[in-house]
């Protein structure tokens, strides 16, 4: 069947601002969004420009907004779309756009960084594995599935119009070593969060949550971190 897809373009060597084009592609149901601009760009634009890797949402690398909701192109099937209609494509919200579906990934990467996404221990280095119970690892198991495709945060109005604000991303992040037992850097990273531009600004639109590809319940590991705050416990 032939469906039409409309993509903002964006080449800042040529354009000043961003544009829509439309291609016709001939696709079968189960194709996904990501073949329909695989086909594109290697049949008819090649100066089409977007991130992809695995193909198999595991990679997250190619969040776009697809219908104006942020999805994986590779997980997104044409026949759920309405592909009788127009098929919109166009970057993800929030991040600054470096050429059509590509956006610069640094800031969101920033916010990540500045949580401390990784065990902090003291003492030394342990002959074994750090023994936890498979209760304590449940404890954050949701939190783990984050692939950092950004799709939560770039969901989310907040981020939008302040780009200063942490993310959900961000959040979820910290979340899943603040309630590891076998971690000691929770204090440091509620301080963390507990800034201006931290968990409070969140608003519980729980855009983030219908947007993780992974299905992760980001908006419940937002409140929970929003607790330890002000309970000072996890």
């Amino acid at each position: 069947m032939d469906v039409k897809v409309k993509i903002l373009r964006y080449n800042p060597e040529v354009l000043d601002e961003s544009e829509w084009k439309t291609y016709s592609v001939t696709l079968l149901p189960g194709d996904r969004v990501l073949d329909a601009l695989h086909k594109i760009k290697w049949e008819q634009d090649g100066t089409l420009t977007f991130r992809r890797s695995c193909a198999h949402g595991v990679c997250g690398s190619d969040a776009m907004r697809i219908n104006g909701r942020n999805r994986l192109a590779c997980k997104t099937l044409i026949k759920d779309l309405n592909p009788e209609k127009e098929i919109t494509v166009e970057p993800i919200k929030g991040l600054p756009v470096l050429k059509d579906l590509v956006v610069d990934m640094e800031p969101f990467f920033d916010a990540y960084r500045s949580v401390m996404p990784f065990l902090v221990t003291s003492g030394h280095e342990p002959t074994r594995e750090r023994i936890q119970s498979q209760e304590d690892r449940e404890r954050f198991d949701d939190t783990t599935k984050c692939i950092l495709c950004a799709a939560c945060t770039t969901s989310c109005p907040v981020f939008w119009s302040d780009g200063q604000y942490f993310g959900p991303q961000a959040i979820v992040g910290a979340h899943r070593f603040i309630f590891d037992s076998r971690d000691e850097g929770t204090e440091q990273r509620l301080e963390i969060l507990n800034d201006k531009e931290g968990v409070w600004r969140c608003r519980t639109t729980f855009n983030c949550t219908d947007a993780c590809p992974r299905g992760i319940e980001v908006t419940k590991a937002i409140q929970e971190v929003k607790r330890a705050l002000i309970f000072r416990r996890v």
